[in-house]
């Protein structure tokens, strides 16, 4: 568990920080315009979620590999830890080890991300009165909202990323995403690709609720809307 509460908070700020800086890209506004009502299109909001889906997987996909590995073997016999885990890695496949599985992490979280920021602009400003800024019932359940709803689409990739990635400590080898479906499909049936999604969905609401409450308190705190 070390390893995952460490390099949360570096996950979590590429992912916020490319989104908030594609959205002020795309909408030509600061977030403080926003807040005062020049509203960014549902479109706007997809595609700056998408594009933070993607920058998150070239920094995010080793430290996801490594917490798979880490999280999969049942002994201590073979990862003492994350950094003998790299170690190993790099000695028996190269960098590009590091990257096993970026694939089906890739076609997760670039199209989940977008719909993970999508519902939570939608709840928020459903629950917030016109000109006022959103309360904490508002964040919170819109940040809840978004979490059930990404790992909703997300579970069955996150399947095949995890399946991919413990390919290379033991696993069964799969030769890239498409084998490890077509495998999956054809031993276990359609549903393992919802295998931990209600765990996943009721992690997701309150994680996801307090991620979001984080986020916008810390950016009113250092980015405070002009008067």
């Amino acid at each position: 568990m070390a390893f995952p509460v460490m390099t949360t908070g570096l996950a979590n700020s590429v992912v916020f920080g490319s989104y908030s800086n594609a959205l002020d890209y795309l909408t030509q506004s600061q977030r403080s315009d926003r807040s005062q009502g020049k509203l960014a299109t549902a479109a706007q909001i997809f595609t700056a979620g998408c594009f933070s889906g993607l920058v998150q997987v070239f920094v995010c996909a080793p430290i996801d590999l490594v917490k798979v590995r880490l999280q999969g073997q049942t002994t201590a016999e073979r990862y003492r830890g994350p950094i003998h885990c790299v170690g190993v890695i790099l000695r028996e496949e190269g960098p590009r080890g590091l990257y096993r599985g970026g694939l089906a992490l890739a076609l997760r979280d670039v199209p989940c991300h977008g719909l993970y920021f999508l519902p939570y602009e939608v709840t928020r400003r459903a629950l917030t009165e016109t000109g006022k800024e959103p309360g904490t019932f508002a964040i919170l359940i819109a940040g809840g909202v978004a979490g059930v709803t990404t790992w909703s689409f997300a579970t069955p990739m996150d399947v095949v990323k995890a399946r991919l990635q413990m390919s290379g400590a033991g696993g069964r080898v799969y030769t890239g995403v498409l084998h490890c479906m077509r495998v999956s499909v054809r031993e276990e049936g359609v549903r393992v690709f919802f295998k931990g999604l209600l765990l996943n969905s009721l992690r997701a609401f309150p994680v996801n609720a307090v991620t979001f409450l984080s986020y916008e308190r810390l950016m009113r705190l250092f980015c405070p809307p002009a008067t």
